[in-house]
C-alpha cells in the first residue's frame, strides 16, 4: 500500500475509504454486512484512511462507521468526518452535533475534522458565529488532531480560506477533467498550486469525478489502452491525482467489491504517471472536452433566471451526456429536476446572454437540451 507521510508524524494511506456511497438495501439504509465486510477487507489490505461526515447516509453512515472501527485498535487508524457548518445557526449549533458526532463514532478524539463544503459566505457566517476559534480550542483540548474543510468555490474563496487560518489541511475535489478553476465549482490546478505554496497538505476528493471517469466513450479511453490495455479507466483517473506530491490522500467511495479490489491493485504498487502516461490523459481530457455542448464554466454570473430556470445545472446535464454517454445516469437526473428549473420556463427574454461572461448562445441551446433530454 502507498503511503504518505505528513509533517505531523501521521503516515496515511494514499487511498482513502469514502463513506458516503456504501452499498445499499432496496429500502435505502445501509447494507451493513457487505458495508462492514468491504470496510474491513480495505484495512486488512492497507487502508488507514476512513472518511465520513454527519450528513451522508441520510445520518446512518457515522453510527454504522462507528459500530465497524469500535472493534479495531484505535491507534490503527485514521478518522475523518465533517461539521455541517450549513446547520448551525449559532456556537451552541455547533457544539452540540460535535459532541452527537463523538458519541455516534464511539471515540473520544477525531483524526481529521472538517468544516464540511464551505463556501466563503459560509465560512465566513461560521467565522463571525465564533465556530472557527471553538475548533482550534478542541485542537488543544485533544478532541480533534488535525483541523482542515472541505471546499466547494472558486479560487479566489480558497486564496480567502486558506489565509485566514494555519490549517492542518484541505479537501478539494480535484480530477483531470476539472483542471480550470471555473469548472463545477473547483479551484483546479491553480487551487492545487496555491495548497503546494501554502504548505497545507491536500485530500482529495471526487478523483473520478462522481465515477463519470471511471465509464469513458472509446474514444476517449484509446489512448490510455495504447499504453496499458488491461488498467481501467478510474486507475488511470487516481493515479493521476496521486502524482501529484501535495497530495496525501485520495478519498473513493466504494460500494462494491469490484471497486475496492481495482482500487486496491491501483495503489498496492502505485506508480505516478510518466511522461508518455501524462500525455495520453491530456489526450483523453481534450477528446471528452470536444465533446462539449456549451462551453458553460457555471460562473452563474446568469443567475437567477427570472423564470427559475437554472441554468447551469441544465448545461451540466447536457454536457455531461455529450461527453460520457451515460444515458442513464442523465435521465435520472433530469427526471429528479424540480421541473420550474427545467430549460422549457426560459421565455427568451435574453436577459442571461446580455451578462454572460463566455458570449454563449444560452436561449438557443436550452432549447435544444430541453427537447434532447426529454427524448432519452
Amino acid at each position: 500500500m502507498e503511503y504518505r507521510d505528513w509533517n505531523t508524524g501521521a503516515r496515511t494511506s494514499l487511498l482513502g475509504y469514502g463513506c458516503m456511497r456504501f452499498p445499499t438495501r432496496p429500502d435505502g439504509s445501509i447494507d451493513e454486512e457487505r458495508a462492514a465486510a468491504l470496510l474491513n477487507a480495505a484495512r486488512d489490505a492497507g487502508v488507514n484512511y476512513f472518511d465520513t461526515a454527519y450528513n451522508y447516509h441520510g445520518g446512518a453512515s457515522e453510527p454504522f462507521v462507528g459500530r465497524v472501527i469500535a472493534q479495531w485498535p484505535r491507534e490503527s487508524f485514521y478518522l475523518a468526518t465533517k461539521l455541517p457548518v450549513w446547520k448551525c445557526e449559532s456556537l451552541e449549533d455547533a457544539k452540540k452535533i460535535f459532541a452527537e458526532q463523538l458519541e455516534r463514532l464511539g471515540v473520544e478524539y477525531i483524526d481529521f475534522y472538517l468544516m464540511h463544503s464551505l463556501h466563503q459566505p459560509r465560512y465566513d457566517k461560521a467565522k463571525a458565529l465564533g465556530i472557527v476559534d471553538w475548533l482550534w480550542e478542541q485542537k488543544v483540548a485533544g478532541k480533534i488532531r488535525n483541523l482542515g474543510f472541505s471546499f466547494h468555490d472558486h479560487y479566489a474563496a480558497l486564496e480567502h480560506i486558506l489565509n485566514d487560518q494555519p490549517w492542518d489541511f484541505c479537501q478539494l475535489q480535484y480530477n483531470y477533467l476539472d483542471t480550470d478553476e471555473k469548472a463545477e465549482e473547483q479551484a483546479g490546478d491553480r487551487g492545487y498550486a496555491l495548497t503546494e505554496t501554502k504548505g497545507v497538505p491536500v485530500i482529495i476528493m471526487e478523483p473520478i469525478k462522481g465515477g463519470t471517469l471511471a465509464n469513458l466513450p472509446a474514444d476517449a479511453t484509446a489512448p490510455l489502452k495504447a499504453l496499458r490495455p488491461g488498467a481501467s479507466a478510474a486507475s488511470w483517473a487516481l493515479r493521476w491525482v496521486g502524482s501529484h506530491p501535495n497530495v496525501h490522500v485520495i478519498l473513493s467511495g466504494m460500494s462494491a467489491e469490484d471497486q475496492l479490489a481495482d482500487n486496491l491493485a491501483t495503489f498496492q504498487k502505485f506508480e505516478p504517471l510518466n511522461e508518455a502516461e501524462q500525455s495520453a490523459v491530456a489526450q483523453t481530457a481534450q477528446v471528452l472536452r470536444n465533446k462539449i455542448r456549451v462551453g458553460c464554466t457555471a460562473c452563474r454570473y446568469c443567475m437567477p433566471c427570472p423564470m427559475g430556470v437554472d441554468i447551469p445545472d441544465n448545461f451540466s446535464l447536457w454536457n455531461r451526456l455529450a461527453m460520457f454517454g451515460n444515458t442513464e445516469q442523465v435521465k435520472n437526473a433530469w427526471n429528479r429536476m424540480e421541473e420550474k428549473e427545467k430549460a422549457k420556463n426560459c421565455i427568451r427574454c435574453g436577459k442571461c446572454e446580455a451578462i454572460c461572461p463566455q458570449h454563449l448562445p444560452i436561449r438557443q441551446a436550452l432549447a435544444q437540451l430541453q427537447t434532447e433530454l426529454d427524448s432519452l
